[in-house]
């Protein structure tokens, strides 16, 4: 419709729009140009990257964006997806996204252009309205370490995971429990949470909503989340924290406030990182396969590319009992 609006010939559109401004006036005159683009706006005309990237895809590259590769989690998944690369004669890179909406639209289109065969999110939402519009685009990608119900991924089975904390808390007696919750968009903290609260409900307990405090998946999210809990009144006699930097965010202001672990509060936190086992007082935590979620992710996203219909998977978590939350509450 440009083209014949414009009077010039499709591949001189497409030339004009997917060039680079420094580029532009090699494929027109100034006057076509201008005429091209006016056309083009009147037209509402938008370029679709991903469909025009799926005539002229390298299929041995493939794209990464994680939320932060200095997250010890997300770097331990990426290097399960690099070993299955290597693996498979493939070759990735990877981007952060900072879990910005624009960022990761602009780093995907990046990666995109630079033609990845595939692409794998380990930054998405719950509601991803992104994620859709790839793949109503037909772009091949797969989730790791976080879900979304309509794309397909490789998770940590994280419901059953926060079961594992609530089973053992209440082993222990500790059946007052403060939650740090993480991010509220992402599916770590929903079934983490989910399942922790489903385990106390099954045994009568119910946790309060001003017990559940929702942050960043950090130290200091972890600080400011229990912060929140403490100011409520009565300290808890157990807190979870949905990640092990959130539970190291929770030793320093448990130490602030002369909080003793595990006499009067046990910590546990979630994913079994290399820290956990080290630190003075060693974690309980629960271990997910973030090596092996990587690696599965990519075999998945293989399939994608070849055309399958591969289905979502999650991986079994085991609960790493230490010292943190070593001593049951006393009679």
């Amino acid at each position: 419709m440009i083209a014949k609006e414009s009077g010039v010939n499709v591949s001189t559109v497409s030339r004009v729009l997917n060039a680079k401004q420094s580029e532009v006036l090699q494929w027109a005159s100034q006057e076509t140009v201008d005429r091209i683009r006016e056309v083009a706006q009147r037209l509402q005309y938008s370029r679709n990257i991903y469909a025009s990237n799926l005539r002229t895809a390298s299929s041995h590259l493939v794209g990464v964006i994680v939320p932060r590769l200095q997250d010890f989690v997300l770097a331990t998944i990426y290097e399960g997806i690099e070993e299955a690369a290597i693996a498979h004669g493939y070759s990735t890179f990877a981007t952060n996204s900072l879990d910005q909406k624009q960022r990761r639209r602009d780093r995907t289109e990046m990666m995109i252009d630079r033609r990845v065969g595939g692409l794998i999110f380990g930054d998405a939402h719950l509601e991803d309205p992104f994620l859709d519009e790839l793949k109503e685009d037909e772009f091949p990608l797969v989730l790791v370490s976080r879900r979304n119900p309509a794309h397909v991924s490789v998770t940590c089975d994280d419901y059953a995971g926060g079961r594992l904390v609530a089973a053992h808390l209440i082993e222990t007696g500790r059946l007052d429990v403060g939650i740090l919750a993480g991010q509220r968009y992402a599916s770590t903290a929903a079934d983490r949470v989910r399942g922790v609260v489903d385990g106390f409900r099954e045994a009568g307990i119910d946790v309060p909503d001003h017990r559940i405090v929702y942050g960043p998946f950090d130290a200091a999210g972890g600080r400011m989340a229990t912060e929140q809990i403490l100011s409520a009144g009565t300290v808890p006699n157990a807190i979870f924290a949905t990640n092990d930097f959130a539970a190291i965010g929770a030793i320093g202001v448990l130490r602030d406030h002369g909080i003793a672990i595990p006499d009067d509060v046990a910590l546990v936190g979630f994913n079994d990182t290399s820290l956990a086992v080290e630190l003075p007082i060693p974690l309980t935590t629960v271990r997910s396969p973030m090596h092996q979620m990587g690696y599965r992710s990519f075999e998945l996203l293989m399939q994608k590319m070849a055309g399958e219909d591969p289905v979502s998977e999650q991986l079994e978590p085991a609960l790493i009992i230490r010292a943190s939350s070593g001593v049951p509450v006393q009679p």
